[in-house]
This record gives C-alpha cells, sequence and structure tokens, in this order.
C-alpha cells in the first residue's frame, strides 16, 4: 500500500477514487505515566512514556486506515493525515484519513 501526503504519487495515474479510508485508535493516560509525567514536568524535559504512547497510537490508527484501504479496494491513499483530538480528560483519539485510490 502506497501511502502520500501528497495528493498524487509521482509517474502514476489515479485511475478512480474510491472513498475516503480511516483508522483511529483511543488511548488514555495511566496513573504510573502520570506520576512520573508530573515529576518530569517539574525538571522539565521529554515525558517519554507519553512520546511512546503516542507513537504507538499513530502506527495503530495508520495500520487501521491501511486495512480499511485495503477492503475498498485501494493500491494507495493520498492525502493522507493524522489528528488528535480529546475523547474525555486524559483520554485522546488519534484518527489518520485520506483518499483510497485505485492506481494504473
Amino acid at each position: 500500500m502506497i501511502l502520500s501526503t501528497t495528493e498524487s504519487i509521482p509517474n502514476r495515474k489515479i485511475l478512480q477514487i474510491l472513498d475516503i479510508a480511516r483508522g483511529s485508535t483511543v488511548r488514555s493516560r495511566n496513573i504510573g505515566r502520570d506520576i512520573f509525567a508530573g515529576l518530569k514536568n517539574i525538571v522539565g524535559g521529554e515525558i517519554n512514556a507519553y512520546t511512546k504512547l503516542q507513537a504507538e497510537a499513530r502506527e495503530q490508527a495508520l495500520k487501521r486506515m491501511i486495512m480499511d484501504a485495503e477492503d475498498l479496494g485501494a493500491d494507495a491513499v493520498i492525502g493522507v493525515r493524522i489528528t488528535t483530538s480529546m475523547v474525555m480528560q486524559g483520554a485522546s483519539e488519534i484518527l489518520a484519513y485520506g483518499t483510497a485510490v485505485r492506481l494504473d
């Protein structure tokens, strides 16, 4: 599956626009990470536990988007974007989406 943040794939022609492909996950923090993050917030610096949590969530959302695109019969997803929103205090949704297309 070809993924691109651009609206086209170099040297490939888009034959058909299929639909929006999407994948999401909702993740929450946990008490252990929150205690460590609170301490890290006092001294400053990167909060590695949250960085890892976000990276894993992005990868899962992308994988789910790819599965959705495959179900649509796509060869590629163009215009890929990743966004996040707070669902409730301490929980965020990571959404990956783009346009599923069939290429020549």
